[in-house]
């Protein structure tokens, strides 16, 4: 459970607002839960999605991160926590095509690569679990890869699908739309 406030192991508060848990740990637990695989195959990272937009500087984002580091240093693949009101700043370096300025968590979420990849999750501060899921489920539990190229280039669905591949074989892998 990640809670919207949470401290590390010196006590320094370290927030979380607008978080979602997405992505990497997310679609593989569900595949590997349909396939008979243990939980925690294929998981490469636990995905942290945040949006914060008191602050755009590295610095900020930076002390989040050293600071999450040290939370969630006992999970048996990394956290990666992310604030989405940064994406913009590193996208077209890290993927080669611009990106306009994220305005929640959820529609970061919304341009993963794959809308397979689509969901989030998060612990509301009543303790109620709420879905973030702007394509549905149907393909995540059916095992389908469907392209989302609302931002991310082909190549960059293709190389990531290429390795899901091999991990889970089942997968039913939809053709990159072409209108």
């Amino acid at each position: 459970m990640i809670p919207a406030r949470a401290r590390d192991r010196d006590g320094t508060l370290l927030e979380v607002p607008g978080w979602h848990l997405t992505a990497g740990c997310l679609f593989p637990a569900v595949w590997n839960a349909v396939t008979g695989r243990p939980p925690a195959e294929g998981l490469k990272d636990y995905d942290v999605f945040r949006f914060d937009d008191r602050g755009l500087s590295w610095e900020a984002e930076d002390g989040v991160i050293r600071a999450a580091a040290e939370v969630f240093a006992d999970l048996p693949a990394g956290a990666e926590i992310r604030n989405e009101t940064r994406v913009h700043l590193r996208y077209q370096q890290k993927f080669g095509v611009p990106c306009a300025p994220c305005t929640s968590t959820g529609a970061a979420i919304d341009s993963f690569a794959a809308t397979t990849c689509c969901p989030g999750v998060r612990l509301d501060p009543g303790g109620r679990w709420r879905v973030c899921a702007p394509h549905g489920l149907s393909a995540v539990f059916g095992l389908v890869v469907r392209p989302n190229p609302v931002l991310a280039p082909r190549a960059v669905h293709e190389a990531k699908t290429a390795r899901r591949r091999r991990q889970w074989p089942e997968l039913t892998v939809l053709e990159w739309p072409t209108a």
